[in-house]
């Protein structure tokens, strides 16, 4: 923190030479597009400015600490309220305000550059958090206590105050998501060691999504070629669910992927079916875990789950979360802090050492670099006839969502994924129609059976032998130039390439 001392000695309160017995801290923003704290200190060091004076300013282009007042003189910087007026108890800080914000009404605004006006927010908060440890310790105050450090909203609510929103208004519609709750946790662990600076470049539970949807989906059938295909049409929950309650859907499947070995549920102590996909009610060994009726479900409670550990602000929801209320809210602001080991606190999701760190490695694959500030190469649907007849192509989707309309809009028209896979059929009944069941006869001992319909498919370990079978699907794939078939005894696909058709 850098604190420069730019006392206002022409202003009413200071010459006044008013002093208080600090009890407490109380924490503004300015209320206005203006990130530079020198305009409100020539602004406000006049004799003639006597309506507002507060102890500093935290500039929101740099994080710089101005010191205004004296810390101990009486300053003007919340009104009062019903039962008197915090002036004549606590130490009044401004926050500075992005410039790329405009006011609409009230405590509203609209935002023109999202990522620059969190960078201001993240700098001032970080100021504020070492400022504020920095006082308690000067004062022997405890961030903790009931009503020691508050906001102005918090002020008003105490009675102390007059009527305003902020800061909270700010980090709300910027979708931070600090609160005062973490904002004072943060103090305590910045007074007890843990230096704010340390946790600068963690990643928060709370905020907006960076990979989207085709990221998340391209990743987990890298890792997972045999991925259900109700497991890649919930993925979009994710983020749906995540941005109602303000949580990174990206987090929450980045976490689902490491409870669920990649959605093959292998070694995981949760099933598909039970629609739980972080495992949660796992608490001992043996236990099966909480289960849900239906995908959407139990990934919303997942989500209050993590926004549980992140923040203490409602849910927007009603609770589907049975466990919502074991949580002691707020507890892991961070990913990093979602292991026990790593916490502050010692709480958190999972005990076992690291927990946080890998759901952000795999966060990091999901997005292509650390922090997903990149994106990886798009996706590519393709609706075809088949994948052979390129010419029979009637467009390309980076949303599967799209393509699967395409091919609705167009009987016996399928969507092909990149690797030529036909991930869908359309609804079209014509399309469906025109397939019939037909006999193949094969020539060879050795020809595999696979899972699926392509050489990038696992063996089943079996063969069909010399013999007539029956096919009831075809689709596309590598491997075959002639397609693959499905075998009507539900053993798998094999390559129509060494069939002969009957």
């Amino acid at each position: 923190m850098k604190l420069v001392e730019s006392i206002l000695t022409k202003n009413p309160c200071y010459t006044a030479g008013r002093k208080i017995t600090v009890k407490g801290l109380m924490l503004h923003s300015v209320g206005c597009n203006q990130p530079k704290a020198s305009v409100f200190i020539n602004s406000w060091n006049s004799p003639s400015y006597d309506n507002a004076c507060v102890h500093g300013f935290i500039d929101a282009n740099d994080g710089t600490v101005y010191q205004t007042l004296p810390w101990n003189h009486r300053g003007w910087h919340c009104g009062s309220g019903s039962k008197g007026s915090g002036n004549n108890t606590h130490i009044g800080v401004e926050m500075c305000e992005p410039a790329c914000i405009k006011y609409t009404g009230g405590s509203s605004f609209t935002c023109s550059d999202l990522a620059t006006a969190r960078a201001c927010a993240e700098r001032t908060y970080q100021a504020a958090v070492e400022l504020f440890a920095m006082l308690c310790k000067q004062y022997s105050l405890n961030p903790l206590a009931d009503g020691v450090v508050i906001s102005h909203k918090e002020g008003h609510a105490r009675g102390i105050a007059s009527n305003h929103g902020d800061p909270e208004h700010l980090w709300t519609q910027l979708g931070m998501g600090y609160t005062m709750d973490t904002f004072r946790k943060a103090v305590k662990a910045a007074m007890d060691g843990s230096s704010s600076a340390g946790t600068s470049g963690y990643t928060k539970i709370m905020g907006t999504a960076v990979a989207t949807t085709e990221q998340m989906r391209s990743y987990l059938k890298s890792k997972n070629p045999n991925a259900a295909q109700s497991v890649l049409d919930m993925i979009p929950l994710y983020l749906s669910e995540g941005k109602t309650e303000g949580v990174r859907g990206d987090i929450a499947f980045a976490q689902s992927c490491l409870e669920t070995g990649n959605f093959t549920f292998s070694g995981s102590a949760v099933t598909l079916d039970q629609n739980n996909f972080c495992g949660m009610g796992v608490t001992s060994n043996g236990l099966k875990g909480n289960s849900f009726d239906t995908p959407q479900l139990g990934i919303r409670a997942q989500i209050q789950h993590l926004k549980a550990y992140a923040c203490a602000d409602a849910l927007v929801n009603a609770c589907v979360d049975p466990r919502f209320k074991y949580v002691t809210r707020g507890c892991a602001e961070y990913v990093e802090w979602l292991g026990q080991q790593e916490n502050p606190q010692g709480k958190g999701w999972a005990a076992g050492a690291g927990y946080g760190g890998k759901i952000l490695s795999i966060l990091k694959g999901i997005c292509g670099t650390a922090g997903g500030t990149s994106q990886a190469a798009p996706v590519w649907y393709r609706v075809r006839k088949t994948w052979a007849d390129a010419k029979s192509q009637k467009g390309a989707f980076h949303e599967l969502s799209n393509a699967k309309a395409c091919a609705d809009e167009n009987p016996g028209y399928s969507v092909f994924d990149e690797s030529g896979k036909a991930i869908y059929t359309g609804k079209n009944p014509g399309s469906q129609a025109a397939f019939q069941p037909y006999l193949v006869k094969v020539s060879i001992s050795d020809l595999n059976i696979r899972k699926g319909p392509g050489t990038n498919y696992a063996k089943t370990g079996k063969y069909t032998g010399v013999g007539v079978f029956t096919i009831v699907a075809e689709s596309s794939g590598t491997g075959s130039s002639k397609g693959w078939g499905k075998l009507k005894s539900g053993a798998g696909w094999i390559a129509l390439d060494y069939c002969q058709k009957l």
